[in-house]
């Protein structure tokens, strides 16, 4: 025997269920397309009324200048780079270097052009420029209208809002200016105001430009905010400077000039050692000159008063020697004055030294001294530059304190040691040059005299000769220096980054796509009525008998009145089964109930009696809901004699069984409402009107009360062949089914079947078959509707064929959402 594939089967039954799904939701697209619609458009009118912002993009490339003595100084630096992009990082967002790079652009005049969409700023389209002077008084952010009259005259006029302007909230402007004429090139001043306004395009006269004045203070405050600083990965020392601006052109010259201002700040701070240097060397060279000149006047006096020419030869040499150990004593003097004003430099201050003189500007060849200080002078910029943007608590300046700390302990003993060393060699030449001073006492007192003025003159010669080398040197050093740093791309053009259109428009879909499908889910969440049959399947464990399509028409006498609708056919098939269950008896007894009132089990009693009148069967149906009764309404009698007077004893049976004018068909009316119902239901009366009734119909239909709501229904179930339980589309509570599916399970009822009744074609297809109007199929070709075999003519059909492929949407929206 072959084995079954059960994998196929529940592949199969999840594939199914998935197309149930989806058609279950698919048939609510008119409101997903209502509401994707709804979303789209407005997403164009924020897109129409928004204006557009711009990231704009620049990269800087920070070099390492640390030294390697700073690094063996401080040993967290040996392994590291030595480069603090943090302290960059900083000083690149600094509202200082802000305002540097403001000082190179006019910024502080915003131009827009008059719409009534959105602003547009002009910035260097304007046709105009104002210059302001920020030292006079100023109205800032108040907009001002100018109009450009001609090329030499304009107007100014109060701003008015445009169409999409909802802030009435603005800042009071000048008013002595406005509504007045003036003259381009004219300075105009008031108490308030003080600016010029210049004509830079005299093309565009007739034009309106809307202008606003921004206080420099805010707009480094604005713009130091706005940049952000990253590093474009972490093995490299490249920053990625950005800023947002709803100009793109304005938010690249920032960038630039930014970046510029920085590379032009550490240039500053590199040539500030040579400045300084520069600046001692033109001091000394001051003091100097005026002494040089005065020896040399001396010299020329002392000659020509005692009529000398030449120093003798034999003293020569000893003078040359003499020059020269006045000149290594100059030399030392020189630096042992450095030497002292660097011990006190240290002494006085001990976090700034950046007016120190580097020791190879006056010439001193000592290589460690030189590069303990070039590491001071290093650390101290670096600290300027932090607290430029944080106080002196943060952690980056503590490290650079305690560097400076071990720093400037070698630097000290270093120098301690150097004045040592210089006074003992001056010590050394002074005792030689008194040596040689003796030998000249020999010489006459003229020419010892002359010999005097002259070595000092000399002296002073030789070392104005040296500061002109040194200062040249300097300027040489200052000329040939170049930042650290390097721009690596120049911000061009700007990235849109709000609003994100494609975006926004894919958002919008999903939106309107999710919002009515997540109401429809919450709403099938928290509707507990059964609303299909697979919903039914579910929470109804008695087996299912027939389904009723839901009655368009105005009577409830459908099978009799309408005998050719899907309704009416519905029954019929009902019919069948209800024959089928209980061929084996002549009469056939019928219970119709349901859980609660309004579920239509009237209904259904009267129209399967009809069908099991028009199938020539004697049919009665009995009104035996003494509570609420319908049933003779249907029929337009009154209710004084029924049901209830016969059980009561006051009516015989034949007096209360009514017939109709259709054949076959009679029925009970319920009679008044008693005032114990149940109870009446219960007695041998009862019993005796139904064998009344079977021995006169072949078929007895009982309308009951619902079981969900009075207990003698239960009772009256066991003395029916059959009992339909109604159960009502999108109207039958779940929990309400619990009871009758209880009863079903212990066996304390029996025959019992239901009755899906009132549905709604919900267009459920599966395999050809719809869920709709009973047993109905409907034949299909090219998927049009050719021809039904129970309704309308074969030309009634199609003229609704046609009527129906017309969009309605009103229609659409109703039968969608139809009311219970």
């Amino acid at each position: 025997m072959e084995k079954l594939d059960l994998s196929q089967l529940d592949n199969e039954e999840k594939a199914l269920e998935i197309r149930y799904v989806v058609a279950k939701y698919i048939r609510y697209w008119p409101w997903y397309i209502l509401f994707i619609f709804v979303f789209v458009f407005a997403t164009y009118i924020f897109h129409r009324y928004t204006v557009d912002e711009f990231e704009v993009t620049g990269s800087l490339v920070i070099k390492n200048s640390s030294s390697p003595e700073s690094r063996i100084l401080d040993r967290s630096n040996i392994f590291n780079s030595g480069i603090n992009l943090e302290n960059d990082i900083l000083r690149l967002r600094s509202k200082n270097l802000a305002r540097e790079a403001l000082a190179k652009l006019h910024f502080d005049v915003e131009y827009f052009a008059k719409t009534n969409i959105k602003d547009i700023e002009l910035y260097d389209r304007s046709p105009i420029r104002i210059d302001v002077d920020w030292n006079h008084l100023q109205v800032t952010e108040s907009l001002v209208e100018l109009e450009i009259l001609s090329e030499t005259n304009f107007r100014l006029l109060p701003s008015q809002g445009g169409l999409m302007d909802f802030n009435s909230a603005q800042a009071a402007g000048d008013e002595s200016i406005l509504n007045k004429t003036y003259t381009f090139g004219q300075e105009i001043e008031t108490a308030r105001s003080k600016f010029t306004v210049l004509l830079t395009n005299p093309g565009r006269v007739g034009e309106t430009i809307i202008f606003r004045m921004i206080n420099p203070t805010v707009l480094e405050d604005r713009l130091a905010g706005s940049v952000q600083v990253a590093l474009v990965n972490e093995y490299s020392s490249v920053l990625k400077i950005s800023t947002t601006t709803k100009v793109p052109e304005k938010g690249r010259d920032y960038i630039n000039a930014l970046m510029q201002s920085y590379i032009d700040y550490d240039l500053n701070e590199k040539n500030k050692i040579q400045e300084n240097s520069i600046a001692f060397i033109e001091e000394q060279l001051g003091f100097l000159e005026d002494s040089m000149k005065s020896k040399q006047r001396e010299l020329l006096n002392f000659k020509v008063e005692n009529q000398l020419l030449d120093v003798s030869a034999e003293f020569s040499s000893i003078l040359s020697k003499m020059s020269a150990l006045d000149e290594r004593n100059a030399e030392l003097d020189y630096q042992l004055k450095y030497f002292q004003e660097i011990k006190e430099y240290m002494e006085k201050k001990s976090k700034d030294f950046s007016d120190v003189i580097a020791p190879s500007v006056i010439g001193v060849p000592d290589p460690l001294l030189n590069g303990l200080i070039q590491n001071l002078v290093t650390l101290s910029q670096d600290r300027r530059k932090l607290l430029a943007t944080v106080n002196e608590n943060h952690p980056e300046v503590i490290k650079i304190d305690v560097q400076m700390g071990k720093v400037q302990d070698a630097l000290f003993e270093n120098v301690v040691n150097l004045i040592n060393n210089t006074r003992n060699q001056k010590t050394s030449i002074l005792r030689e040059i008194r040596d040689y001073d003796s030998q000249f006492a020999t010489l006459p007192e003229s020419e010892s005299q002359y010999t005097d003025i002259f070595r000092e003159f000399q002296l002073r010669e030789n070392l104005f000769t040296y500061l002109l080398e040194k200062r040249v040197e300097a300027g040489i050093a200052r000329a040939a220096n170049v930042s650290d740093n390097a721009i690596l791309d120049l911000a061009k053009r700007g990235t849109l980054v709000f609003p994100k259109k494609t975006q926004n428009y894919g958002l919008a879909i999903a939106l309107g796509f999710l919002l009515p499908f997540g109401f429809i889910v919450l709403k099938d969440m928290f509707d507990d009525t059964i609303k299909d049959q697979r919903d039914l399947k579910k929470h109804f464990m008695i087996p299912q008998l027939g389904v009723i399509g839901y009655s368009t028409k105005e009577t409830n006498m459908v099978v009799l009145e309408h005998p050719k609708t899907a309704v009416a056919e519905s029954f019929r098939s009902l019919r069948s089964a209800i024959t089928y269950l209980a061929s084996g008896k002549n009469t056939k007894k019928i219970l119709v109930t349901s859980s609660v009132s309004g579920e239509g089990k009237t209904f259904t009693s009267l129209n399967l009696a009809s069908a099991m009148a028009l199938g020539s069967k004697k049919t009665v149906v009995v009104g035996a809901d003494l509570r609420r009764p319908k049933l003779a309404s249907y029929f337009n009698h009154s209710d004084k004699l029924g049901l209830s007077t016969y059980l009561i004893g006051k009516a015989n049976a034949e007096d209360i069984i009514i017939p109709t004018q259709h054949e076959n068909l009679f029925f009970v009316p319920s009679g008044v409402i008693p005032p114990n119902p149940a109870e009446l239901l219960q007695t041998p009366k009862l019993l005796e009107f139904l064998a009344y009734l079977e021995d006169r119909f072949d078929i007895i239909v009982f309308d009951t009360p619902p079981m969900g709501l009075v207990s003698e229904t239960i009772d009256l179930m066991r003395l029916f062949d059959i009992n339909l339980y109604v159960v009502r589309q999108n109207y039958t509570i779940k929990d309400h089914l619990v009871m009758i599916n209880d009863l079903f399970n212990n066996k304390q009822v029996k025959s019992v079947y239901g009755v899906f009744n009132g549905i709604i074609n919900s267009g459920y297809h599966y395999e050809g078959y719809n869920y709709g109007y009973g047993n109905t199929y409907l034949y299909s070709q090219n998927n049009k509707y050719m021809y039904n075999y129970y309704g309308e003519d074969l030309e009634t059909k199609k003229k609704k064929i046609k009527q129906s492929q017309k969009f309605d949407l009103k229609k659409v929206l109703k039968k969608t959402f139809r009311l219970k």
